[in-house]
């Protein structure tokens, strides 16, 4: 499948001077066998005085700007054509889950996607005493990896309310849980939080996510949204699988790959510092739409 990807985002602040250094992680990557990168034009307005591309350690592209001054506002315009074609594994190649722990601690590999970075607390999700229970009660009877990591998906999706009102970017997930709603950054963040606490590797993807219209209604400009998934590592011959619970699926052809880290901290699509005096108001538009289709 082809897509267009336009991600629009501007900040404005009026009269007021701003200056201050981001940086951005919001270009697909090159994924071999699943995604292919066609080309992308990342077009920043007005042009920083300082910019630098590069890979992070998990081998995100990373845009550094710097601004020394600038006045009224800041905008950027990501164009990206993709190429995904990925279907999910229909079988469990993933080993039982009681005894993994051990594997994942015999695996030598400590490269970016090794699962040993994705093991234990991160700088957003420490342990959480309610979750590791709930993840033991929603995989009772599970007895592979991967049964359990789905059992934990259809769980959280079952129990989860999608509320955009109810948390911000800073709610810790242990408080989205509790409340038993959040958006899809909070159901990505417990659903780490739970398979980690059974020993199972899990790490945090950003992306775009195509939505369809209903039926006979025309796409709305800028519906879409940046997203985020799970992805579980399911030992040697599974490797990672990834896994929606906002949407009580697992990753297909609609779900684009941007970046994957720990947590949201390792792939948040701008930060850094804005220095200025007064409000600023953020906006943000996205859409995917199928090359040639609807």
């Amino acid at each position: 499948m082809l897509y267009d990807i336009h991600l629009r985002m501007s900040y404005a602040f009026g009269d007021t001077t701003a200056s201050g250094r981001q940086q951005l992680r919001i270009i697909p990557q090159n994924v071999p066998g699943r995604q292919r990168v066609i080309a992308t034009i990342l077009d920043l307005q007005p042009r920083p005085h300082e910019r630098a591309d590069r890979l992070d350690f998990f081998s995100n592209t990373v845009v550094e700007t710097a601004y020394r001054e600038v006045r009224g506002g800041l905008s950027l315009h990501l164009q990206a054509r993709i190429e995904r074609d990925f279907t999910p594994p229909t079988l469990d190649l993933s080993p039982r889950l009681d005894g993994f722990e051990a594997l994942v601690m015999r695996q030598r590999n400590l490269g970016p996607r090794a699962p040993h970075h994705f093991s234990g607390p991160s700088p957003r999700l420490p342990p959480n005493a309610a979750i590791a229970d709930y993840a033991r009660a929603a995989t009772e009877g599970a007895t592979t990896v991967l049964e359990a990591a789905s059992a934990i998906n259809n769980a959280l999706f079952r129990d989860m309310r999608f509320d955009p009102e109810a948390t911000d970017v800073d709610t810790p997930a242990g408080e989205a849980f509790a409340n038993r709603h959040g958006v899809c950054q909070d159901f990505t963040h417990i659903m780490i939080t739970a398979l980690r606490s059974l020993g199972v590797p899990a790490g945090y993807v950003s992306g775009f996510l195509r939505t369809n219209p209903p039926e006979g209604q025309a796409r709305l400009e800028g519906a879409d949204a940046m997203h985020a998934w799970v992805m579980v590592w399911c030992g040697e011959e599974a490797g990672w699988i990834e896994l929606d619970p906002t949407n009580g699926i697992a990753v297909a052809s609609d779900h684009v790959l941007v970046a994957v880290g720990r947590d949201y901290a390792d792939v948040a699509p701008v930060s850094g510092v804005l220095k200025m005096a007064g409000k600023q108001v953020i906006t943000q538009a996205v859409d995917v739409v199928p090359v040639g289709g609807p």
